[in-house]
């Protein structure tokens, strides 16, 4: 069983306009994964142990619920289909907490647990920030199994609960399963859109570093009639070292060299 991209793409089109994507979208709504509420912890470790692993386990992936190494703070599920080890490894991620609900500043008629469509804009927590993006790389991975009868690539399916407030512990889990998430392409479902009007593929994302910067010559002062032109001035060199991150001298690993 071969099948073609073009018919992939065509059995993702078709979950949207036959309702089953919807259908699914509104069970992930429906739970109230609040992560800045202490409360909603059951609700988190509901979604990822009751709800999404259904969804994965008619396509053929494992889903474990593992703990968060912070107490007190949402799980992660990491879903895996390994169809051959000699394949390419592909780490899908997407986060299944939201934004408080805020039931009571909705419009009359609407709810932030339930999916609402008026005209082409559905509404409800979690259809544009993540829930609806994960489900979008689930129903992919459906359409292309059923058009092949594989991937054609390993698959793992990353879902945190508490990107909504910092992702604690995030780091600490990714370094207590290393080999677990080990992949060997990155696709993320998150982040800003430049218009809502057609879909955006970003192929490279910007890190940040905080880190202290000391300059200390010497200890005491320094008349600078005497000494002024002859020691370097601590100012200064710091000034220059901030100011060579963006103007020449370059530095290769920074910038690139088309720039």
């Amino acid at each position: 069983m071969s099948g073609s991209r073009e018919g992939a793409i065509a059995r993702a089109t078709a979950c949207y306009d036959d309702g089953r994507y919807l259908a699914a979208l509104r069970t992930l709504v429906a739970v109230p994964t609040e992560s800045q509420m202490p409360q909603r912890l059951p609700d988190l470790y509901r979604y990822c142990g009751e709800v999404l692993p259904p969804m994965l386990a008619d396509m053929g992936f494992e889903s474990r619920v593992l703990d968060n190494p912070e107490a007190g703070r949402g799980p992660v599920l990491l879903a895996t289909r390994i169809e051959d080890p000699a394949l390419p490894t592909v780490l899908i991620y997407g986060h299944g907490d939201v934004v408080r609900g805020l039931a009571p500043q909705w419009s009359e008629g609407r709810d932030p647990w339930a999916v609402t469509v008026a005209g082409d804009r559905w509404y409800g927590r979690g259809t544009v920030d993540n829930k609806g993006q994960h489900l979008i790389a689930l129903e992919a991975l459906r359409a292309v199994l059923a058009e092949r009868g594989k991937l054609g690539f390993n698959a793992k399916f990353f879902v945190e609960t508490g990107e909504e407030v910092g992702s604690p512990g995030l780091a600490e889990f990714l370094e207590l399963h290393r080999e677990a998430c080990a992949a060997d392409v990155f696709i993320a479902l998150d982040g800003p859109r430049q218009t809502t009007f057609m879909p955006e593929m970003s192929l490279g994302a910007r890190g940040g570093v905080a880190f202290d910067l000391v300059v200390d010559y010497r200890e005491g002062e320094h008349h600078s009639g005497h000494w002024g032109g002859v020691l370097d001035d601590p100012g200064f060199v710091l000034a220059h070292a901030l100011a060579s991150i963006v103007t020449p001298p370059q530095w290769p690993e920074w910038c690139s060299p088309s720039r």
